[in-house]
């Protein structure tokens, strides 16, 4: 994977919109939209299926798939009134999370497929056909604003912000999810990070309230209460996380090389952004969330095999070849064509 700066101004901000959108109410109506189309084609499947078929799906899991339905039913009246609570143990979208993801692990549980609660190998094809729309109801880090709960540990969701903007993050071997369009292709258009002075927590201590938090070190000057004028008083101490009121702050993950395990790495926690949305029943516009990908442009549909002259601009990136001066091959991005050491002549892409 590639690696990312938490100190980059555009990563910074990827992340932060990223959590907002993982948070906002549409994301989640939209994960219970693809999941009632799943629910109707599995319950359809297990009346439906030929009884002379070796891989029929389990009836038994319609029960966990109606629960679901109805833990998102509950949760979502819940979050449309800006009530948060629902992510955090034992309440509605959280249980909601836990329940799918139990289904996940015993969705197909064949031997030739299956073991110890994973899938091996890929799924026969009618029911990896199910198994695809179950996971089209599943969103990259859905888990994020959920209660940090139940371990001595307690490590923050995201240490770094690679599973949020990798694509190759979003391959799960055996189904891929879907990377989010954000709004504009260059990332100073997101919305700028704030920099507020607080408030500031410590792992450990009861999150005030809803909202972004910024894993951070203060500077000695912050400490002793003297701020000299322009002084920096937070620096970035990892990946921003998203925390519900009444939850305790989390320790980051730090890494013993001697014993080759996890340590425990308290830190401070700064409020970036305090979560208000959907106060008194009001749905702010969040189509953002959901842009289409960039259409394709005339010239990057252009067939492989057509002639460029060099000083064109070159269609599409990928391998392109000239008919002159020995036939030299060159990788070519989408910019103008490189004459270079191949010379002036015309080149041909390959597929």
């Amino acid at each position: 994977m590639n690696e990312y700066d938490m100190q980059d101004d555009a990563t910074r901000r990827k992340v932060f919109w990223l959590l907002q959108r993982l948070t906002s109410l549409s994301l989640w109506k939209a994960k219970h939209s693809a999941f009632k189309v799943f629910a109707a084609a599995y319950e359809t499947a297990v009346r439906t299926w030929p009884r002379t078929d070796p891989e029929p799906p389990s009836a038994d899991h319609l029960k966990t798939v109606h629960e679901i339905l109805s833990l998102y039913d509950e949760g979502l009246n819940e979050l449309a009134r800006g009530h948060r609570f629902v992510w955090r143990e034992g309440q509605a979208l959280n249980r909601a999370i836990d329940r799918f993801n139990y289904l996940a692990k015993y969705f197909y549980t064949n031997s030739k497929h299956w073991e110890r609660g994973g899938q091996i190998e890929p799924y026969p094809p009618k029911v990896d056909a199910l198994a695809r729309l179950m996971h089209a109801s599943q969103v990259q880090k859905e888990y994020v604003p959920l209660e940090i709960w139940g371990t001595y540990y307690n490590f923050a969701y995201l240490q770094l912000p690679n599973g949020l903007l990798d694509r190759d993050a979003y391959n799960h071997t055996f189904y891929k999810l879907a990377f989010p369009n954000f709004p504009e292709v260059l990332p100073e258009v997101l919305p700028e990070v704030p920099n507020p002075s607080g408030p500031v927590i410590q792992s450990g201590q009861t999150v005030p309230c809803d909202g972004i938090w910024e894993p951070v070190t203060i500077e000695q000057s912050r400490v002793l209460n003297v701020i000299p004028l322009g002084a920096k008083l937070f620096g970035n101490n990892g990946c921003f996380n998203y925390f519900v009121a009444d939850t305790a702050a989390p320790n980051l993950e730090g890494f013993d090389s001697a014993t080759f395990s996890s340590t425990i790495v308290p830190t401070h926690w700064r409020l970036l952004w305090e979560d208000t949305r959907y106060a008194n029943g009001i749905i702010p516009d969040e189509s953002q969330y959901f842009l289409d990908p960039p259409e394709p442009t005339e010239l990057a549909n252009r067939e492989a095999g057509e002639l460029v002259r060099t000083g064109d601009i070159c269609p599409v990136s990928g391998e392109w070849n000239t008919e002159e001066y020995g036939g030299k091959t060159v990788q070519v991005g989408r910019r103008r064509a490189h004459a270079g050491p191949v010379g002036q002549g015309q080149a041909i892409r390959h597929e």
